[in-house]
């Protein structure tokens, strides 16, 4: 429990028809006796815990401020394990910010970035990964996202973890036993049990990680980069997908100079499409900007969808591109069908790592729906589709886990070497201890610190 009380804005700024003020710590009641005058003249000490009260918050000087309703949330059953209270005044900008400052006056301190999701952690009543989980329900732009984030919230995720942590202390356990009575003689029997525990335990592991790229893109969304030579109609395929006049679209080639990020939700897909530049030699040094960016965008890429123009002959620019995304998953659109086809594309399919190749006509909304589908298609044929709510989606999680898996590696590879289990044992507690890294259980305060920092302030 922390000494301190702390406040902060729950709602996001700007007018709305509800603002919440948030209070936690062990002078929260208190405060909230200070400036609460309930509906005739109710006093804070009979409100219901977890119960709505009408009222008013008032100043010293005994003026309202604003009218509202408070909750008071007593710990160790609240979200932060500690005595919160919720002041849920209307959304103006003016009535928020006077009345924290009549709490910021009566005890509290404003909070920081995450500090009270951090306390949840830190008392106990959350683990590490349920933690981060927190912001990914927050910004999930996917139902698959959001289903995912609320799974870990749940704390899915940790379950799964914590078992792993739990087989490996039996791990250790056995090699210990081995160590501290030498007289029976078990160490073969302990090097066996060893060997078939940790061969299950990095099973486990290995299952995790392979549901990573599928987490990732319901989490972050696939970089989807839209490139061609100028004038094929990159940016008019982007407002077609976006449904929205997003993109300047003109007959003068280079009129993108810029890249242009825009998100979409594709049948559960999240795609961060990307308007680029026409590839093309140019001594317009703006241009030339737009070009280079072009080319970084193509190379941060997750999936590429390359223009062309059918109605014409493929051009050595053309070539060019497809050469430059050669290592790229990608898929073809065979543009301007409707000026006629004198190019199939049917070489270039097999040409290098092509998922699709799809023939439309912008100008004629044609095609459409069959890109629509070849995208989605082409995530899932890449990506096995898991039918749980523990996907691992944070890239920490991912690094740990694949550090667990190398020490368990290592472990694996010294026991064949016939190496003294007591030696074994050094790279399975290095194991168990980047798996509690995730949950928390085994973590530096400036990891956990530098977590927290990314959260927004009433969180």
């Amino acid at each position: 429990m922390f000494e301190d009380t702390i406040t902060a804005v729950g709602t996001a700024p700007g007018e709305s028809g509800i603002g919440i003020v948030r209070i936690s710590g062990n002078l929260s009641i208190e405060i909230l006796k200070s400036i609460f005058k309930g509906k005739k003249a109710k006093e804070v000490k009979d409100i219901p815990n977890r119960s709505m009260t009408y009222g008013h918050i008032i100043d010293k000087d005994r003026r309202i401020i604003d009218e509202v309703l408070v909750v008071i949330m007593k710990g160790p059953y609240s979200y932060t394990a500690e005595d919160v209270v919720e002041i849920h005044c209307h959304g103006g900008s003016l009535s928020i910010r006077k009345i924290t400052e009549e709490v910021l006056k009566n005890g509290a301190r404003l909070a920081e970035p995450g500090e009270f999701t951090k306390r949840a952690f830190l008392n106990g009543r959350i683990d590490l990964a349920q933690a981060e989980a927190v912001i990914d329900v927050i910004t999930s732009k996917t139902d698959g996202g959001l289903d995912n984030a609320l799974g870990q919230l749940e704390g899915l995720l940790s379950i799964q973890i914590k078992e792993i942590m739990e087989n490996l202390i039996t791990v250790i356990t056995h090699i210990e036993a081995s160590i501290d009575f030498p007289e029976h003689d078990i160490e073969e029997l302990t090097t066996e049990n060893v060997k078939s525990n940790t061969v299950i335990v990095l099973k486990k592991i290995e299952e995790l990680l392979s549901t990573y790229d599928e987490g990732k893109i319901k989490r972050e969304g696939l970089n989807t980069a839209i490139v061609g030579k100028p004038n094929v109609g990159k940016s008019s395929l982007l407002n077609i997908l976006l449904k929205e006049n997003r993109a300047i679209v003109t007959d003068i080639p280079g009129t993108t100079r810029d890249i242009i990020e825009e998100f979409l939700n594709l049948g559960g897909v999240l795609l961060k499409l990307i308007d680029t530049a026409g590839l093309r030699h140019t001594e317009d040094i703006v241009e030339k900007i737009g070009v280079e960016r072009t080319k970084t965008a193509i190379s941060k890429a997750d999936l590429i969808i390359i223009l062309l123009d059918v109605s014409k002959q493929l051009t050595k620019e053309d070539l060019d591109i497809i050469e430059l995304t050669v290592d790229k998953d990608v898929i073809i659109v065979g543009n301007k069908t409707d000026l006629g086809i004198k190019e199939d594309l049917k070489d270039i399919e097999k040409h290098h790592n092509v998922k699709k190749l799809v023939f439309m006509s912008i100008k004629e909304l044609k095609g459409i729906e069959e890109l629509r589908k070849a995208i989605v298609d082409t995530v899932y044929e890449d990506n096995v589709v898991h039918h749980s709510s523990s996907l691992v989606s944070n890239i920490r999680h991912k690094n740990l886990l694949k550090k667990a898996k190398d020490s368990l590696d290592k472990a694996l590879e010294a026991i064949s070497e016939n190496i003294p289990v007591d030696l074994i044992s050094f790279d399975i507690k290095d194991a168990w201890r980047y798996l509690g890294e995730i949950t928390g259980d085994a973590v530096e305060e400036d990891i956990i610190n530098e977590i927290f920092s990314r959260f927004c302030i009433g969180k």
